[in-house]
Order: structure tokens, then sequence, then C-alpha cells
């Protein structure tokens, strides 16, 4: 049956993504009725400036994300990822319930990064866990349809909860909130048996006397490893330029559909839903592809995408305006999907939950550049914000080219990242006793012989 659907839905007929792939959907939810309550919460406290402390909230999620990501994903790749996420899920559910009650901005300042203090690890672990459950044929369907579901919820989300709060009021709309969390995590506690990544006894919280040493070691590997591998570090870098773009069009696009154009909410809604619509179809495309493409060409397509849209934006009316976000928005896909594709099939399943969480926080890090490069174009250089910022998106992009060659990435060998421990002779011996450690290793699975080059 599941053979005559769309290719991107054909990762559904996996039972088990199908039940973490419904939790996450719920969870998305959730999250549209967390910020929009909260910014029509912000508005109820301190009316015009409520503008103020949703930047302030919005930093505030991203210094989490950045802080806390890598963290994550090293725990995600020693415990049982399913354990992990529910605790997450319900440590939130309990979080929002106290939105209600809340009466002061600092309120929302604490409770909008504790949320995405455990938002942090949710997500890695999330991404991690889906090449986990799936096959290596469905793992590329099953990121797409994240993706996609990702972004249909960024456009249909604010929509559906803002009908939601107006029939329930904007404080209720939290206890809805929590439920969806519960549902969320009720569903993944379904999910059959321990979903741990391997044996990792070197790594083992429960068993190393060192866990904290051995945490901060396996953020650094993470990291290591996203930095080491040539076609993982071209995509990262090409996510700055798609961070670049992204923070212009959340933070400026307002005021020139509304200042500038002088039109209104409406037209504005629709120019936001045009990107999250091109996004939308670009994932659903991306999936449902018959035939692989290289994701160094994806990326490499996005990267120019994303860079030469916004470079006439300024000039443009409203129709045009729709257009170009749409296609922002299927260039940051074609960052952002084959970014996550290259993880999973260029890491083994052991050291993914690290590798995740690192990726996880660089990217937001260039969200945390990107954003304070938007707000100060758009305060002095109102006129010409989109155009300067394609231009420095543009010489960030050659630089990338002129460093990374693109064009080599494609002819690597193929292989995977994995977790080795070696025996150390008496040289390395602690009092007479053999050490073990682990490194990750790069196999390369078109030579004779296995050579490698590793990380440690």
């Amino acid at each position: 049956m599941w053979k005559q659907r769309p290719r991107w839905l054909q990762g559904l007929a996996n039972p088990v993504f199908a039940r973490l792939y419904l939790a996450q959907t719920i969870n998305l939810v959730g999250e549209s009725l967390t910020w929009l309550g909260l910014a029509l919460l912000a508005f109820e406290i301190a009316g015009e400036k409520s503008g103020t402390i949703l930047a302030g909230a919005l930093t505030l999620r991203v210094l989490a994300f950045v802080l806390l990501a890598p963290i994550a994903g090293a725990i995600a790749d020693q415990i049982d990822r399913k354990r992990l996420m529910i605790t997450t899920h319900l440590i939130r559910m309990g979080i929002v319930c106290l939105l209600p009650f809340i009466t002061q901005p600092w309120h929302i300042y604490g409770i909008v990064f504790l949320l995405n203090v455990f938002y942090a690890f949710f997500t890695p672990t999330y991404k991690a866990t889906i090449p986990l459950v799936t096959t290596e044929d469905e793992c590329p369907k099953a990121i797409a349809l994240s993706s996609a579901t990702y972004q249909l919820l960024g456009v249909l989300g604010p929509g559906l909860a803002g009908s939601i709060a107006a029939w329930v009021g904007t404080r209720q709309v939290f206890f809805l909130d929590a439920i969806t969390f519960l549902v969320a995590a009720i569903l993944i506690a379904t999910l059959p048996g321990h979903l741990r990544a391997g044996n990792n006894t070197s790594a083992n919280l429960r068993t190393d006397a060192k866990a904290v040493e051995t945490v901060i070691r396996n953020i650094k590997t993470g990291t290591r490893c996203l930095f080491a591998d040539p076609p993982i570090r071209y995509a990262l870098m090409l996510q700055l330029i798609a961070a670049i773009a992204g923070a212009q069009i959340l933070v400026n696009t307002v005021g020139y559909v509304q200042g500038t154009l002088q039109l209104g909410k409406l037209e504005y809604g629709w120019v936001m839903a045009a990107f999250g619509i091109g996004a939308t179809i670009t994932s659903i495309g991306l999936g449902n592809a018959k035939k692989k493409h290289s994701p160094i060409l994806l990326t490499s397509i996005g990267g120019i995408l994303v860079t030469l849209t916004l470079m006439t934006a300024n000039l443009t009316g409203f129709g045009v305006l729709l257009l170009l976000w749409a296609l922002v928005g299927m260039g940051t896909t074609l960052v952002n999907v084959p970014t996550q594709t290259l993880i999973a099939s260029r890491v083994a399943k052991e050291a993914q939950g690290r590798v995740y969480g690192a990726q996880f926080a660089w990217s937001h890090f260039w969200w945390a550049l990107a954003y304070p490069l938007a707000g100060w174009l758009g305060h002095y250089s109102p006129d010409y914000h989109f155009l300067y910022s394609s231009l420095i998106g543009s010489v960030f992009l050659m630089g990338i080219y002129l460093w990374l060659k693109p064009q080599r990435l494609t002819q690597l060998q193929t292989g995977l990242w994995h977790e080795h421990e070696p025996i150390h002779d008496e040289h390395h011996a602690d009092n007479g006793r053999t050490q073990h450690h682990s490194h990750l290793h790069f196999h390369e699975a078109m030579k004779p012989g296995l050579s490698h080059s590793s990380l440690s």
C-alpha cells in the first residue's frame, strides 16, 4: 500500500518512525501555541514595547541552543534517547503551565530560556534518532518529511494557534499547549525497546566515574567531526549564508511591507507564508525525488539562491516579493535538509547524537551573528538592507567556494565516521594498566584495506 503513496510519505510505512514523527508534529503544534501565546502575552503586559520583549526572548532562545545543544548531542549518544525525549517533553509541559500566571517581562525571559534549554536537548536527540529507527533507504525520506512538516506548520501553525487563542483566551492557550507535550511524551513512550545508539562502554554515563569529563570529550569530538569532514563542513558554512538571508527576512520584512510598501498585516502574513510555502514544497520535492542528487550540489544551489534572490528585493512590489520570498524559502531548505542527510550518511549511528548536537549549536550560532547584522542594516540602511545583505552573503559565498572547493567534494570517497577504541601499549599505560579511550575514525568504503583518518 505504501509503495503507491508519494515517495516523501513512504517513510511512514515504518511504524516506529511514524509514531516518532507524529510525536514531533504534535510537539510543533505546541511550539506554535507557545510562541503565539507569548506574543499576545507580551503585548498584554508591555503594549507597544512588546517587540523589545520578544526580541530579547528570541535572543535567549538562540543562546540556549548554542550553549546546550552540543551537550545534549553528547548525552544522546550515551543514554536511552527515548527516555531523554520523554523527560524533556514532561519538563516543558510543567514550564508551559507557569506562563498563564506571569505578570512581569522578566518572567517571560526566564521561562523562555528554561523552555529552550530543554528544547535544545530534544531537537538534536530527535534528529539523531531518525537514522536509528529507519533504514538507509527510508532515512532521506524521513528527514525530508520532518523538514516539510516543520516548514508547513511554520506557515499554518500561527493561524491555527491564533484561532485557538481567540476561542479559549490568551492565558488559557498555554494549558492546551501543555497537553500537546503530554501527548507527544506518551507517543514516544510507546516506541519499542530502548533507543540507544550502541554499546559505548567507554562513554557510558552509568559506569564511567568521570562522567563530566566524558561529556566534554564527546562535545569536542562531535565538533571536530563536524569540521573535519569536508562535505559536512562545506554544508555547515553554507548554513551561515542561509542564516544571513533568513535573519533579514524575519527581522526586516515587516518594516518593508508595512512601512516602505504601505501595506497591511494581511499582506505581511502572505509574504511570510510564501517563504514557508517555498520551503515546504522543496522539502516535499527532496523527499519525493526518485534519484539521489549530490548534497553538495543541492546545498550549493541553495546558497546561491538565497544570496542572489535578495539582491533586488528593495526595488520590488508586493507580487514580486511573494515570488522572491518563496525562492528564498526554497534555497534555505536546499541548504538545511541535505546537511542533515550528510550527517546521517557519513557518521555512524553511535556518534550521530554528538555531531547533530554540534551542528544544531553551530547553525544557531550563525543566527546569533545574523540577527544583529539584520537589525543594524535595517536601522542604518532601511532603503537597501536586502541589497547589502545580499552583497555580504555573496562575499561569504565566494570565500567559502575558494576555500573549500566544492567541485572536489563530490569526488571524495564515501565512508563513515565511527567510534573506535584503541588499546595502547605500556608506554601509554597508567601504573602498569592498559588504557582505553575512544577515537572517531573515518573509514573509506571504496578503498581496499580500509584506510582511515581519525579524531581523538
